[in-house]
């Protein structure tokens, strides 16, 4: 087990109106004989006119989205997109391939060098349980994210009401938000987690090997996890396994150790949550081969890029992607031999 770090600590690593009058013609010049009372109102519009409007504060900016989730029925399970923010990502630095087509995939989907990036959690209902794929970043990765809670209120759940957790990796913006503070955010639930995965981040030895600006990584999943772990709450599994009734854990490994994708099934009806298989859609669908710097192994992130595009691609079933735009829904479409482009999903206004 790592050495122990606080929270407060770990959390410091990562921050016109109209008037009318009358007018009678008499006299032997035949002219204009304005009335008095014509005369009175003319004389008020006048004065009115030196009288300044009324005058209205400009209504505030609220520079805020709104509550940040998505709802749509996957067989019988019904599915809630939940935001935990966003962060801008530097991805001119930390892509890996080849610049010219880096830089060129982004120009061309309106992109800068820095993308502001989405993280997406998933909360599946399967009318038995309630289960959440990643819990968010919590306080570790600034005020921008870390809103996977309060979305999840907004959503019409409570925290205490998470029956399981599955987590796609330990990477800080996947586990951060299991804590609040020194507690538990999810008292009552389960957390699940890829033995691989386990062994390596929460490894003493690994994170004392590690470079000093990546051993925050190995802090946050300690922290994040170790309380579960002594409440007897931390379940760890191995490979491809059925976890419960209609979600299973599907083995990608690569971008760490133990990355899991969880497959959710019901009536025929398939959605593949990816974890961290993209980071950038304007770039990685074009080029699969672009990896990032948080890859452990690029080589296999890499093959796992081609094999999950080629297979969403060839058996058309929806995935749900932790770093695409939110709501991170869609589909892949083939467009040459390794070449691809996501197609978000059509929005609804509810399940159906």
């Amino acid at each position: 087990m790592a050495q122990q770090i606080s929270r407060p600590m770990l959390d410091h690593l990562f921050d016109a109106a109209q008037g009318s009058g009358r007018s009678q013609r008499s006299g032997r010049d035949g002219g204009m004989n304005v009335t008095r009372r014509l005369l009175l109102v003319a004389g008020c519009l006048c004065t009115a006119c030196l009288i300044p409007a009324p005058s209205f504060a400009a209504a505030p900016m609220m520079k805020k989205q709104a509550p940040a989730f998505y709802r749509l029925m996957l067989g019988d399970f019904e599915v809630t997109v939940l935001s935990d923010g966003s962060n801008m990502l530097p991805a001119t630095k930390l892509l890996y391939g080849d610049l010219t087509q880096i830089e060129g995939a982004l120009k061309r989907g309106f992109l800068g060098d820095v993308v502001e990036t989405s993280h997406n959690s998933f909360l599946i209902n399967t009318g038995s349980k309630l289960v959440l794929i990643d819990a968010g970043a919590g306080s570790l990765l600034g005020p921008s994210a870390g809103q996977l809670l309060s979305n999840l209120r907004a959503a019409g759940y409570q925290p205490e009401q998470i029956d399981e957790i599955y987590l796609t990796h330990l990477h800080a913006d996947h586990v951060g938000g299991l804590m609040t503070g020194d507690q538990r955010t999810f008292p009552n639930a389960i957390v699940r987690v890829n033995k691989r995965d386990s062994d390596y981040w929460l490894s003493e030895a690994n994170m004392q090997a590690a470079p000093a600006d990546a051993k925050r990584f190995f802090q946050a999943a300690t922290v994040s996890l170790t309380p579960y772990m002594r409440a007897g709450k931390l379940v760890v599994f191995e490979g491809d396994t059925d976890l419960v009734p209609g979600v299973r854990a599907q083995a990608a490994y690569g971008h760490t150790p133990g990355h899991t994708m969880y497959l959710v099934e019901s009536r025929n009806q398939k959605l593949l949550l990816w974890g961290d298989i993209v980071h950038v859609a304007a770039v990685q669908f074009e080029h699969p081969s672009v990896t990032i710097g948080y890859d452990v192994d690029a080589a296999e992130a890499e093959r796992q890029h081609l094999l999950q595009f080629a297979e969403a691609a060839q058996n058309g079933y929806l995935i749900g992607g932790a770093h695409i735009s939110f709501p991170g829904l869609g589909h892949v479409r083939r467009d040459g031999e390794r070449t691809y482009t996501y197609v978000p999903l059509h929005y609804s206004a509810g399940p159906a």
